[in-house]
């Protein structure tokens, strides 16, 4: 993935705009906020992200070095787990495009680091980074799931096992059943929505989570 690729390849995804699996950068300059984008595509179907080129699809190039310096930093220590990223060189137009290839991930959900102690969960939906607890429960079932038969341990098992005798949990409840933090416990439950065991509730005063 992501070698060979060509002056025409670049030409063709910019003219499709920006999607679900691409978006473009002009410069790519805080990692926390590219770490948004990287975390979206990792939990959905993977992606690109053109750097080098505006909103409107016209290329700005960049100095590729400096950029790949900050989507590693990004990529390492903004996300948790950290995300894989490959990189390709364009030149067009005399411009340097730096491609950024985020393939779909198999340690999902990952987090994008917002600042110390507040690491949230995104998916990709259209063109836009949706942080996954604000998330319309339709698409967020769009966005999954990809793997029917992961392997669950006995906390995400335990939640499973309650919503057969319950109709729903909420974050509290969980938090109280499995003796875990705020954030271990929106880990999992993150990670059990994407994996399409569990569907979303966010519409009422206290979001819960039903069996898919």
């Amino acid at each position: 993935m992501g070698q060979n690729f060509s002056m025409d390849d670049l030409q063709r995804l910019i003219l499709q705009g920006e999607n679900d699996t691409v978006d473009f950068k002009q410069r790519v300059t805080q990692p926390q906020k590219i770490a948004r984008t990287l975390v979206s595509f990792a939990n959905t179907r993977g992606g690109r992200i053109l750097v080098g080129v505006k909103d409107n699809g016209y290329i700005s190039g960049i100095d590729p070095e400096e950029e790949k310096h900050t989507l590693q930093m990004a990529a390492d220590f903004y996300c948790d787990p950290p995300v894989a990223v490959q990189y390709e060189e364009v030149e067009a137009d005399d411009h340097v495009v730096l491609v950024v290839y985020v393939p779909e991930s198999r340690h999902k959900p990952h987090f994008a680091k917002i600042k110390d102690d507040d690491w949230r969960g995104y998916v990709r939906v259209k063109d836009t980074n949706v942080q996954t607890s604000k998330m319309v429960d339709k698409s967020l079932q769009a966005a999954a799931p990809s793997f029917e038969h992961l392997p669950l341990d006995r906390h995400e098992n335990a939640v499973l096992d309650y919503l057969k005798q319950q109709p729903r949990i909420t974050l509290k409840q969980y938090m109280k059943l499995a003796n875990f933090s705020e954030r271990r416990a929106y880990r999992t439950l993150v990670k059990l929505v994407l994996h399409g065991y569990l569907r979303l509730h966010d519409k009422e005063k206290e979001e819960y989570y039903t069996l898919s």
